[in-house]
């Protein structure tokens, strides 16, 4: 096959100084910081200095015998992120661990933002717990994307589509962020990615948003693209050189399924449309990183308070004692599966089978 080169031509991102200090001092708008605007100045001044030397990773260390460039500089922040990953792995394989299950409430409607009121998919996670927790051995971890817009300084930044340039130069965990020259840290995906590792099983619970997946749970799929053969050596590519990537992919890459083997159950719930839709790609996508379904009834869709008033949906879904009910054999069967897993009894008739399109 012929090489495969580095396309350009898209116009510069470079901003002025000018416009970097306006954009910095948005932050200082409250005027409990006027007393602050000396300090406030000399911050902004390194934090320039830091965008426009381009100082993405200011803190790394040599990378080590166990890296195909022994000598190349990795971010420490990356460094920590790969180490909770490792921590997290090893505590999933543990034969003495419990089984842990990971809950997503993918819905971004809180009591404590904007909505004022409690969303229908915490309540319904609230059930889901309980059935699980109930069971001996099991413990569960709550993700709960709803913090995206009600915490200070949580947030799941955008996926840069690295993939695209080459498998290769899509990084185990990712290394795109933290940016430290562009001011983009603070991402919670650090964190979320030990999570989905020290998980044997996946339950995720959400609403429709104008028939998709809400934003903060579309941004975690799109960030989790690095669990679905992502390199776990950054050194490889020279960082996010593309192309050494490039030249990498086409020697051969085996598309490595970081999550693949747990096992994962869906609920989705919506008011008016979409709700098969969403439930479909949210299979299709778990199941495409070789995530495995934990039957029939863990695969659910269901309107609540169909095209009935919004500000009755919390009544409407008290009397839906059905769905609360079959919510609950979502978990069951998530619980009797991940059982089946650990002791290998989990029945996958394609589990020795190459992949003959890996990507």
């Amino acid at each position: 096959m012929a090489k495969s080169k580095v396309r350009k031509g898209m116009p510069s991102v470079a901003i002025s100084k000018a416009e970097f200090v306006r954009r910095a001092r948005e932050r200082f708008y409250d005027p409990a910081f006027d007393p602050l605007q000396d300090e406030i100045g000399k911050i902004i001044e390194a934090a320039w200095n830091g965008y426009h030397e381009y100082r993405k990773a200011p803190h790394t260390k040599r990378a080590g015998p166990r890296y195909a460039d022994p000598d190349y500089e990795l971010s420490i922040d990356w460094l920590n992120s790969r180490d909770a990953i490792v921590r997290a792995g090893r505590r999933q394989k543990a034969p003495a661990a419990k089984s842990r299950i990971l809950l997503i409430n993918g819905s971004s409607r809180s009591d404590q933002s904007c909505p004022g009121e409690i969303s229908k998919t915490f309540r319904l996670a609230e059930i889901a717990t309980r059935v699980i927790e109930r069971e001996r051995g099991f413990e569960t971890e709550l993700l709960d994307l709803s913090l995206l817009a009600s915490q200070y300084g949580r947030q799941i930044l955008p996926c840069k589509a690295c993939v695209s340039t080459a498998m290769p130069l899509c990084h185990w965990p990712c290394s795109c962020y933290p940016n430290h020259a562009l001011g983009q840290v603070n991402d919670w995906m650090a964190e979320i990615y030990p999570m989905w590792v020290a998980a044997h099983g996946v339950m995720i619970l959400t609403p429709v948003n104008w028939y998709q997946a809400p934003t903060g749970l579309k941004a975690m799929m799109d960030r989790l693209v690095c669990a679905d053969g992502g390199n776990a050596d950054p050194t490889s590519t020279g960082g996010k050189n593309p192309q050494k990537a490039k030249d990498l992919e086409m020697k051969g890459w085996d598309y490595p399924r970081h999550l693949a083997g747990r096992v994962f159950s869906v609920v989705v719930h919506g008011d008016a449309a979409g709700t098969e839709t969403l439930r479909r790609i949210l299979t299709d996508w778990l199941k495409d990183m070789g995530l495995i379904p934990a039957g029939h009834a863990a695969e659910l869709d269901r309107y609540v308070g169909y095209y009935e008033p919004y500000a009755t949906s919390h009544e409407a879904l008290d009397d839906d004692r059905a769905f609360h009910e079959e919510t609950r054999n979502a978990a069951r069967a998530l619980v009797q599966a991940v059982k089946l897993m650990r002791r290998r009894q989990l029945a996958q008739p394609d589990a020795h089978l190459r992949e003959i399109r890996a990507k």
